[in-house]
């Protein structure tokens, strides 16, 4: 089975050769089929802000180490309890959580599967010819969401998560930091929460003006404007009651909370550095100010409303850029580069009956 792998870690923007990580073709063994497991024909294979991270050795340094969560297909074999129990079939398109839950750690019973004590026993790549996942993992699509669009099942998920973090109230105002992926679809999903003067903060032109055309009432470029003098502008002077930073920049985060209002909520929902402490005046900020500080880590009871927002959100210019399988590194040089919106692989060449 070809599978997208980290092959040698380091940092894929490096030009030093020796420091730079790379990306390849790399043959797995198929994953074993369980009497609870469903095995999917992927069909395509979103490249995430976090993928270069696993290159950088951010989950471990034993190479290969395979690549993808964001993904689409066709179910191809049914393990022969998997169908009784969800009412899947073969042929049915689907997308999924790359993530198994094991349902019986103290975590998972008391309501926080995030945490699960054994999250990362069974994670499975999809960046790849097929993946097999337990059936608990997968979603059948709706007729009306195409297998490219679905495989943005997966960061819409931690969109809704965002939206869950931040206790929004219909009227609030709104700014998302961040006009990647994830920025582009917390803003749209908050919109659809009633959120209002719903400001996106991107230095890349073309990602303000995406967010722009798909719902947001402005848009803040924080290399040429004064942030915090636009926030005044957009917000009678009061600060954002919800901030959002979809960003993962450490140049980016610590200037949030100097945007919002007193009492608002700040959700810091990407990856950083591992690295990186912001430092923070309490007095200030959580004293005088009462900020609420929280964080995103995976998106677990998120699935099945972001499946159902799916349709409801414009999605065509995040997946315009598609290349082939066997071009899997041009592919990631094309998302470093950050011309593009996002990028996918197309792993097999399905049509939407699931057809090859």
């Amino acid at each position: 089975m070809r599978t997208v792998a980290v092959t040698k870690i380091g940092n894929l923007r490096a030009t030093d050769d020796a420091k730079r990580g790379q990306i390849g073709l790399v043959e797995f063994p198929d994953q074993p089929l369980g009497a609870e497991d469903v095995r999917l024909r992927v069909a395509y294979a979103a490249i995430c802000g976090s993928d270069p991270h696993l290159a950088e050795g951010f989950f471990g340094t034993d190479v290969p180490i395979g690549l993808g969560h964001e993904i689409s297909g066709v179910i191809e074999t049914l393990g022969e309890d998997a169908a009784a129990r969800t009412g899947l079939q073969i042929g049915d398109r689907v997308a999924g959580n790359f993530l198994k839950f094991c349902g019986a750690c103290h975590p998972c019973r008391d309501g926080r599967q995030q945490f699960c004590e054994h999250i990362h026993d069974d994670n499975r790549p999809g960046m790849a010819e097929t993946v097999t996942w337990h059936a608990s993992q997968v979603h059948k699509l709706p007729s009306d969401v195409s297998l490219r669009k679905g495989c943005l099942l997966e960061p819409t998920s931690v969109a809704v998560r965002i939206a869950d973090k931040t206790r929004i109230r219909p009227g609030e105002t709104v700014a998302v930091c961040g006009g990647g992926p994830i920025g582009q679809l917390a803003a749209q999903v908050m919109s659809r929460y009633g959120a209002t003067s719903l400001t996106v903060i991107e230095p890349i032109a073309t990602r303000r003006e995406m967010a722009l055309r798909n719902g947001a009432d402005h848009a803040i470029d924080p290399g040429h404007e004064d942030q915090q003098e636009r926030t005044r502008e957009i917000t009678g002077g009061r600060g954002f009651d919800v901030v959002i930073d979809a960003s993962g920049s450490s140049r980016a985060a610590r200037g949030l909370l100097d945007i919002a209002a007193p009492g608002a909520t700040v959700v810091y929902g990407a990856m950083y550095p591992v690295d990186h402490e912001m430092p923070l005046n309490l007095s200030d900020y959580l004293y005088l100010k009462e900020l609420t500080l929280t964080g995103v880590f995976v998106s677990p009871y998120a699935f099945p409303r972001a499946l159902r927002l799916l349709p409801y959100l414009s999605t065509d210019e995040l997946t315009a850029t598609v290349y082939p399988l066997d071009d899997a590194a041009d592919a990631f040089a094309a998302h470093l580069s950050g011309e593009h919106s996002k990028v996918l692989i197309r792993c097999n060449d399905l049509d939407e009956a699931g057809a090859a």
